[in-house]
């Protein structure tokens, strides 16, 4: 049917044609189709190699090309470099594609030129478990009036939350932040003779100067690993903390204005922010120790109150939860999903745990 269709005379319509075989158009069309894809498949297929291009280099210059990228002048450029460089000296071998495509029959077409090898960061992990053992600090700006930044230093003790020293200044380098922390450590000596003080990759905080007065004074400097935003969470927690007071102006008048602002702040923060982190404890009092005497007064508080109406508590006694017993930065979490304590992390001494992924013990 189909090839009575195909020979029909040129005289005889298509639509002729069906009314005489007793089909419709569409399925003439169809066997039409069906026909053509039947030969095509049949037809042999002309590749690459049957039809060489009569442009294309020959054998000798393509090895001429692949054996110039790999001189020792050119062996670490890149094909566009190559080419320019060469064409520079007066020397065409071949377009920049043709290049690629020599290399990548070669399998060179990776990465040619020499670069700096990865470097891998250990993860910072550290554990305060009294005051002054670890502090961690940081720098934020502080906008004036006139579109001027100032930069305030923080010094944070990581067990207490307490603010050690801070500093409100129109500029940002290493000199300033070595004297806040050699003013730091000269006020607040550490009891077990050890200190740590973590940051994050700022200027001030890599400067080769810094470094050396915290090697000469005792400390052991921690760092954030680089475009980590969460190995310093206590300082910017702090930071959010603050900006978001009330009383925070969103622009100081001056240097004089934000030192005052300053002043209030942190004797707001330090003896009467009631700390959620800290069981409702004011920094302060963990620093000092003071949270001792203040949980006999609570715990006198509820023993009152469960005395007179024990139906209100109905999960029985209160008793005042204490704070922390540790502080934190990237803990070990263990396989149940809990954090693990400083005595279940099998840390030898504090540089070690700077230098080696922990393990439980």
């Amino acid at each position: 049917m189909t090839l009575a269709l195909h020979e029909r005379p040129p005289s005889i319509s298509l639509r002729l044609a069906c009314e005489v075989l007793g089909i419709s158009k569409s399925s003439a069309y169809a066997m039409q189709k069906r026909n053509r894809t039947h030969s095509c498949a049949m037809r042999p297929k002309r590749t690459r190699k049957d039809a060489p291009q009569p442009r294309a280099l020959s054998k000798k210059e393509s090895d001429n090309v692949l054996t110039t990228l790999n001189k020792p002048e050119h062996q670490d450029q890149t094909p566009y470099t190559a080419f320019m460089t060469l064409l520079s000296a007066g020397i065409y071998l071949c377009s920049v594609s043709t290049m690629h495509r020599i290399l990548r029959k070669a399998k060179q077409s990776g990465e040619r030129r020499h670069q700096r090898p990865s470097v891998h960061h250990a993860i910072p992990r550290l554990w305060a478990r009294a005051p002054n053992e670890v502090w961690t600090w940081d720098i934020t700006k502080l906008r004036t009036v006139d579109g001027v930044y100032l930069s305030l230093y923080v010094v944070l003790d990581l067990f207490s939350r307490y603010v050690v020293a801070w500093m409100v200044s129109t500029k940002e380098n290493s000199a300033l932040a070595t004297q806040l922390i050699e003013e730091a450590c000269a006020r607040y000596p550490s009891a077990s003779g050890q200190r740590v003080v973590h940051q994050d990759r700022g200027a001030p905080m890599t400067a080769r100067g810094y470094l050396d007065v915290g090697a000469e004074i005792g400390i052991t400097m921690s760092h954030s690993r680089p475009r980590v935003s969460n190995d310093n969470p206590y300082s910017e927690s702090h930071f959010r903390t603050m900006k978001y007071r009330p009383e925070f102006p969103g622009r100081f008048a001056s240097v004089s204005h934000a030192r005052t602002w300053g002043e209030r702040h942190f004797q707001w923060h330090n003896f009467e922010h009631c700390h959620s982190g800290l069981a409702g404890f004011t920094p302060e009092q963990v620093f000092t120790g003071r949270f001792e005497e203040v949980i006999v007064e609570r715990q006198s508080a509820l023993d009152t109150a469960f005395a007179k109406a024990p139906e209100r508590f109905v999960s029985g006694a209160p008793k005042v939860k204490r704070p922390p017993s540790f502080a934190a930065i990237n803990p070990v979490v263990t396989e149940e999903g809990e954090v693990a304590k400083p005595d279940q992390v099998n840390f030898p001494t504090l540089s070690a745990a700077k230098m080696r992924p922990p393990k439980l013990s």
